[in-house]
């Protein structure tokens, strides 16, 4: 085959193998470690230095400044973080993706096979999930450095042709055409940290002295420039579509990258001999990588230093540059949470249902409040407001079923994750039951009190006592689903009974109404059909009940966000 189809074969065939390991890699941290992100999220304050510090460690954790962006930005979306506050988070992103190039300019050549085997044997013998992953974690580490160790081997021969030396040195005397180059390379690859390891590992090829570097420390710059510049491509189509605020985050991380490239265009040289002299000496061709991974950091922490006390003027600069329409208000989003691009970090993703399972609980308890007003009143216009609420519970919950398949069908769920979330899919079932219930309710009492047909003073005074028993009882089923109060779960049991004799009650009394004819029959069946909502609505109390003394624990997808 032509040497340079291999180069170029190697080459691609390298990146694939790197980026496959690094997804790989941030999926399986992803599974070991989400719940401890979440609680890295829950630092999140009005204090921009602890997001930064926020954004940093996710971004650690995840292996992927995009997927920490696109993260934010979903939350900005969903309304769970402030712009100032995901401007910072964004901020400490951009440290903790350097993390990667520092990885990379280990020089672990002659231990790669012997990760991988550690990696695949841990993997493939263990039952227990946890390990498992972390067996997988390892093995996709071997797999980038696999991949690094492709591309190397393939890049060798460039460094002995003219052609290519000449393209290089014209990229190496003009700084612009570095960044222009960099930033192509990541808008193509859409991650910054392979194209950085593609540039740690050209610039470790000798030039013909065998001892500088093919490109050299300050032709490297600009294109490391030019990669930061790029990987702000992924936050901006990630923003496309959501509200203003998510747009004004993405074009904050771009404003960051963009100000930093303009800023250290101008000090190349002196920030290379600053970086040299921060770097570990010997021959420059073997400490390039490491030059370069601290070239990437030292860039980084220098601008969040910068625009850290800035976040005031990034905000305004932001909102001008994405202004407010004047007498136009952004459409309220329904379900004001959920948010698909961030289905591949299932512990955020979770949070956001869990969030969008409590606000449908919230609506139900307002409705049969509303349905005790009903029941007292038989205004037509409190009827209207309960069915309003039920078509906003009956397609929040068609939006979350819909969501929680994607996320099963992901395959990114860890055991324990998917049972939670078979729990809360069982939770989410009954509160929009009790929503389709307290609509059939309020329409039954509705009708029934149209026209001549009217129920007894003493029939609405029962079913409006029995309305707000089942209240009390939702009450008390979401207390021991928000906080694991198993006493408030035991009690529903015995509420569950007081509502059954109560029932027996006044179906009784009903018929004793009809026998002395202060009730019309021509009522008994819609009486009858009220109760018997009601009785269901007691079941679903139960019901939620028992999945809080199952384990089932809002607490387990909550409390990583403000809010």
């Amino acid at each position: 085959m032509n040497s340079t189809f291999q180069t170029i074969f190697g080459l691609l065939g390298g990146l694939a193998i790197f980026i496959f390991g690094m997804n790989m890699m941030s999926e399986c941290l992803q599974k070991a470690a989400g719940e401890k992100m979440k609680s890295i999220l829950s630092m999140l304050t009005r204090n921009p230095v602890l997001g930064v510090l926020a954004g940093a460690l996710a971004t650690a954790v995840l292996q992927s400044s995009s997927a920490t962006t696109v993260m934010t930005i979903g939350f900005v979306s969903s309304g769970l973080m402030t712009l100032p506050q995901a401007i910072s988070v964004i901020l400490g992103a951009n440290i903790g993706t350097t993390m990667t190039a520092q990885l990379i300019a280990f020089k672990i050549s002659d231990y790669i096979y012997l990760i991988v085997f550690i990696g695949f044997l841990l993997s493939f013998v263990t039952k227990k999930e946890k390990l498992k992953n972390i067996g997988q974690t390892i093995f996709a580490f071997g797999l980038l450095f696999t991949g690094i160790e492709i591309m190397g081997s393939v890049m060798e021969p460039l460094a002995s042709s003219p052609v290519f030396l000449k393209m290089i040195e014209q990229v190496s005397h003009i700084p612009v055409l570095g960044v222009l180059v960099g930033t192509l390379m990541t808008l193509v690859v859409q991650s910054s940290s392979a194209t950085i390891a593609v540039l740690q590992n050209f610039a470790s090829q000798p030039a013909a002295d065998g001892i500088t570097s093919i490109i050299g420390l300050t032709g490297a710059i600009p294109i490391l420039l030019g990669d930061n510049i790029g990987t702000t491509i992924t936050a901006l189509l990630a923003s496309v579509g959501q509200s203003k605020d998510a747009r004004r985050t993405a074009a904050a991380h771009c404003i960051f990258n963009v100000s930093g490239a303009l800023l250290f265009i101008w000090l190349i040289k002196p920030f290379a001999a600053l970086i040299r002299w921060l770097s570990p000496g010997g021959a420059e061709v073997d400490a390039i990588s490491r030059q370069i991974a601290n070239a990437h950091t030292a860039f980084n922490v220098t601008m969040v230093l910068i625009w850290v006390p800035l976040i005031w003027l990034m905000v305004k600069l932001v909102m001008r540059i994405i202004p407010d329409a004047k007498g136009k208000e952004e459409p309220e989003r329904q379900p004001g949470f959920l948010d698909r691009r961030i289905i591949s970090q299932p512990a955020a993703a979770l949070e956001l249902v869990a969030r969008e399972v409590v606000n449908a609980g919230k609506s139900v308890h307002e409705m049969l409040s509303l349905a005790g007003t009903a029941v007292k009143e038989g205004n037509a216009r409190t009827v209207e407001m309960i069915r309003e609420k039920g078509r906003s519970v009956q397609k929040t919950y068609d939006e979350i079923m819909e969501y929680l398949a994607d996320l099963f069908a992901a395959g990114v769920l860890t055991e324990e994750q998917a049972s939670q979330t078979a729990g809360l899919m069982y939770v989410l079932s009954d509160i929009e039951r009790m929503g389709s219930l307290c609509c059939e309710t309020a329409d039954a009492f509705r009708k029934g009190a149209d026209g001549k047909r009217a129920y007894s003073r003493e029939a609405s005074v029962d079913l409006a006592k029995s309305l707000e028993m089942i209240q009390e009882m939702y009450g008390q089923a979401v207390q021991a689903l928000m906080y694991g109060d198993t006493v408030s779960a035991e009690k529903i049991l015995e509420q569950r009974n007081q509502v059954m004799t109560l029932d027996i009650g006044m179906r009784r009394a009903h018929m004793e109404r009809v026998n002395q004819g202060r009730c019309s029959p021509a009522m008994t069946a819609a009486f009858t059909g009220i109760l018997h909502s009601i009785d269901r609505m007691g079941n679903s109390c139960v019901n939620m009940a028992d999945a809080a003394m199952s384990g089932t624990r809002f607490t387990y997808f909550l409390g990583g966000l403000p809010g």
